[in-house]
């Protein structure tokens, strides 16, 4: 045998070896006990044990039927494209842990029309405008102050802090608000009524990133640890 043709088995049993190594290292990357090594990002803060395939549903029909839709809808005959390879990730993913009756702020009441321009630039009505998952944080929302969005003609008939709302309205101290106010209302806490007794910005800054809460450990409602066990 001559030492080309040995170059050549060399060479095909190589590209066997490295076929086979692949084939076995992408098999062990799809097991649902490996999850962790292929998501885009760190889990959000309290998320860090929920399983993948918890909140990423497969798309209903075969990979063909669901290419075969898409090309319909492509040649405008379907009304909407078909979802491909698994569901989006919605609001009723995120509501199935976090359901809280007394939410002062859930999603589907920015969906009135008096929320509009709101939902133009904050898509509030969106879980995901504001806890974004794979960023390894409580918050993704860059800045505190969102809630001028909507309150900036509150007025309170008998306010009880000792500066005024309307007046830190007129002030723009925008980046207090949280300093008393839980967005969604779940957190048990006596509300300050000085405002030089609220949280600090850098504390709130510090609770977004992932740290420990400065509005306490006490909930109305606690959320659910895995979504698909209670299903």
């Amino acid at each position: 045998m001559n030492n080309r043709a040995t170059f050549r088995i060399h060479q095909h049993r190589a590209y066997a070896t490295g076929i086979a190594i692949g084939l076995v290292s992408l098999c062990l990357l799809l097991l649902p006990e490996n999850d962790r090594f292929h998501v885009r990002g760190p889990m959000n803060t309290g998320h860090e044990k929920i399983k993948c395939g918890s909140c990423h549903k497969e798309a209903p029909g075969t990979l063909r039927q669901q290419i075969q839709a898409n090309l319909h809808f492509i040649f405008a005959q379907r009304n909407h494209p078909a979802d491909f390879g698994h569901r989006p990730v919605g609001n009723e993913n995120c509501l199935f842990c976090h359901e809280r009756p007394n939410d002062r702020h859930p999603v589907y009441r920015f969906l009135e029309p008096r929320f509009q321009k709101t939902r133009e630039s904050l898509k509030p009505q969106y879980c995901i405008s504001c806890h974004a998952e794979h960023h390894g944080q409580r918050v993704t929302l860059a800045e505190i102050g969102y809630c001028s969005q909507c309150h900036k003609k509150t007025r309170l008939r008998k306010d009880p802090l000792d500066v005024p709302h309307d007046k830190l309205i007129v002030l723009k101290q925008w980046n207090s608000c949280l300093g008393c106010h839980d967005f969604h209302g779940n957190h048990i806490r006596p509300v300050p009524k000085r405002v030089d007794r609220i949280i600090t910005a850098k504390n709130i800054y510090a609770y977004f990133d992932g740290g420990l809460s400065p509005y306490g450990n006490q909930l109305h409602y606690k959320a659910k640890k895995e979504p698909e066990n209670d299903r």
